[in-house]
């Protein structure tokens, strides 16, 4: 029997299972294809420890209008889909009243604290120093109104939570990105968060520094998991596999396996897009143009161009809409050239309608333990929960993470 099997191998997942590891633990990771191939792989490789405060709905009535009209290309939706997702977004709009917002903010702020810190020992101990990039990213601002507008958000987090920054004019944007063909009204400067050159390759680097260090890697189908005996149970490749432990970091499929175990979990899929182009005079680091909906991230020797949210049934086929706009808006500040040949590409991120990542043991079940629902922030946020969770699992956890357990959590049933 194995100890402990983490079913899920993305960036959440493998950061447990080091977390784990670290404490002498002996770890199998479980997933259906290779690791880090779903929503792990499609960010925009930023570890964002500015990221203080999780994304809530608006309650400012014109921007929900907007919103309505699909005027924005930030969210989009479709109305068909829309009876089946309102019961877990009519939660997050509850959640995301300004003074419940503000007390979930509470305990964000110390997951957004610990990102960098605790990723930090994973790329030194997996060789990965070369894929980090550590001077920010720019939220870029093409109008002076907007500028304004941002500037104010800006002085808000720094004043509230001493969030890193620098408010910078066009000029100065002009000298440090020159690859911007236009000039912008400025931008504010993230200092303290880190870029990947390529996330993918460094969930490549986690998974063979869990290799290394003696962790068992299986193909399977976590669907499959059952209790047995005093343990459990999951079909792989190589046959079964019974494990004393088992932790879900299966991100926004979580609530397909605990439906079948008797839990139901609210969530709303935030469907994400990206594609790479040719670019000359890549940016240094990524750009958040917020008012376009996109990240232009340079990953390798392209641009990706990452989207924002789509709400919509996870059955339903690719809609361009958002990276068309992405693209257009990309071309009137870069160079952007023809696009790369491989495909599109979408996934859903796994985000819980009260803004918290789900970490701690299941409610009515010994043995099987929680961690999933990060939302926008997998990549900032999986070595933190994933250390959070090994004090969990060995009773030595931090008074303010209990509210990151399931248990008391209305988005989760019973």
């Amino acid at each position: 029997m194995t100890e402990t099997l983490i079913l899920g191998a993305g960036i959440v997942g493998l950061s447990s299972a080091l977390a784990l590891q670290e404490r002498g633990h002996s770890v199998a990771l479980l997933d259906r294809q290779q690791a880090g191939m779903e929503t792990s792989y499609g960010n925009a490789g930023i570890i964002q420890r500015e990221a203080v405060e999780p994304y809530n709905i608006t309650h400012h009535l014109p921007t929900l209008l907007r919103y309505g009209l699909g005027l924005t290309n930030d969210i989009v939706y479709h109305w068909r889909d829309l009876p089946r997702l309102l019961p877990a977004l009519a939660t997050y709009y509850r959640y995301s009243e300004a003074g419940k917002h503000a007390e979930i903010s509470k305990t964000y702020a110390q997951l957004a604290y610990r990102a960098t810190r605790d990723h930090a020992p994973f790329i030194d101990a997996s060789g990965a120093q070369d894929l980090i990039r550590r001077d920010g990213f720019f939220s870029i601002c093409r109008d002076q109104k907007a500028m304004d507008a941002k500037a104010l958000e800006a002085d808000y987090l720094q004043t509230h939570y001493d969030v890193p920054l620098r408010v910078i004019d066009g000029q100065t944007l002009a000298k440090e990105e020159p690859a911007i063909t236009t000039q912008l009204a400025g931008a504010i400067h993230w200092c303290d968060s880190w870029s990947l050159t390529d996330p993918l390759a460094l969930t490549m680097a986690y998974k063979a520094l869990f290799v290394r260090r003696g962790g068992q890697l299986l193909q399977g189908d976590a669907m499959s998991l059952t209790p047995e005996g005093a343990g459990w149970a999951v079909t792989t490749a190589e046959g079964k596999i019974t494990a004393s432990d088992i932790v879900i970091a299966l991100g926004p499929w979580a609530p397909d396996l605990l439906e079948r175990h008797g839990y139901r979990l609210k969530m709303v899929w935030k469907r994400g897009y990206h594609k790479q182009y040719d670019v000359t005079d890549a940016p240094t680091r990524p750009l958040h143009d917020f008012a376009n909906g996109v990240v232009l991230a340079p990953i390798g020797d392209a641009l990706r161009i990452v989207t924002g949210a789509e709400l919509t049934r996870r059955d339903r086929g690719v809609n361009l809409k958002q990276l068309r706009h992405g693209l257009n808006s990309a071309r009137q500040i870069l160079k952007v050239g023809e696009e790369r040949p491989d495909d599109v590409w979408f996934g859903h991120r796994p985000c819980l309608p009260d803004m918290l990542p789900m970490v701690g043991a299941a409610p009515a079940h010994k043995g099987l333990w929680f961690n999933f629902g990060h939302g926008h922030q997998g990549l900032t946020l999986g070595p933190t929960t994933g250390l959070i969770l090994a004090d969990m699992m060995e009773g030595s956890a931090a008074h303010w993470t209990r509210a990151l357990m399931p248990q008391g959590r209305s988005v989760l049933a019973h």
